[in-house]
């Protein structure tokens, strides 16, 4: 009935995250070019993939996007605000995962993420609840009063989640977070990663393209410096040869089968390659 006050039409859920630009973003270093004219954006909520090999330009993307470098050319924007001009209001959104757990090992896994929520300018009465909730979330729980430095690498790297999640940013920059870590703790990990999928935007940068493939919906791909490929994930890194995307080359072709037929241009969906 449409009096009803019992069949109300349900609010559309609300999307959290930033809203990440790049438009012509350059970066030199004298003579050398770290990024090119690279332009491409994030949208409220999203996972994004950022791939290339060592020596792309992630790393000098991800200093530009968290204010620890400004752009020689072009804009960088976080909900419309310049991590040069502006970079404590856009740390404030940011959480970061560093490819290396960033840690105290003589502190107790609470005590840290107490220490790191005051970092964060948390208020003493929100800090508890806080911990607790990371805790929780990233199964910390049962390892809550042991130091650091006892933990495996696969605990630590939970805790470096834990304590870029404390604030509750709108976005989180993740960095190779697997690196280093035995199959079952990178399951662990990515089912952590998945978990989060829609509370913020996520920025994963990665060389492992099945991790890409599984944890983002978009990404984008860096060859020395220029960006040479960006759309869905599973357009991008499901042809026969996604490995070319960091080389060259062309990566819907098998590898090692120069004599398959042309492939049909429209299988790629939304992807462009350059």
């Amino acid at each position: 009935m449409a009096n009803d006050p019992q069949s109300k039409t349900p609010e559309p859920a609300q999307i959290s995250g930033s809203r990440v630009e790049a438009r012509g973003l350059g970066r030199r270093f004298g003579p050398h070019v770290a990024l090119d004219n690279v332009s491409f954006g994030l949208e409220p909520g999203e996972s994004f993939g950022l791939l290339g090999a060592n020596g792309a330009g992630k790393t000098t993307f991800i200093r530009l996007l968290t204010g620890f470098l400004v752009p020689s050319s072009g804009d960088l924007t976080v909900d419309g605000l310049s991590p040069a001009r502006d970079p404590r209001a856009v740390q404030a959104r940011i959480g970061y995962v560093p490819e290396t757990p960033r840690l105290y090992s003589e502190l107790r896994v609470r005590n840290f993420l107490g220490f790191a929520a005051g970092l964060r300018g948390l208020p003493r009465a929100r800090r508890r609840g806080a911990v607790a909730d990371a805790l929780e979330r990233f199964r910390l729980e049962s390892v809550a009063h042991r130091l650091i430095g006892h933990l495996s690498k696969g605990y630590r790297q939970r805790v470096s989640l834990a304590q870029a999640f404390l604030h509750a940013p709108s976005l989180l920059i993740v960095d190779e977070p697997t690196s280093g870590l035995d199959p079952l703790q990178s399951q662990e990990i990515r089912e952590v990663l998945a978990g989060l999928a829609g509370e913020a935007t996520l920025l994963l940068c990665t060389h492992d393209l099945a991790e890409a493939r599984a944890l983002t919906t978009r990404c984008a791909v860096l060859r020395q410096g220029a960006l040479v490929a960006l759309g869905e994930s599973e357009a991008l890194l499901g042809g026969g040869n996604p490995m070319a995307l960091f080389h060259g080359g062309d990566p819907d072709r098998e590898a090692d089968t120069p004599h398959d037929p042309p492939h049909d241009p429209g299988a790629a969906g939304e992807a462009r390659v350059s």
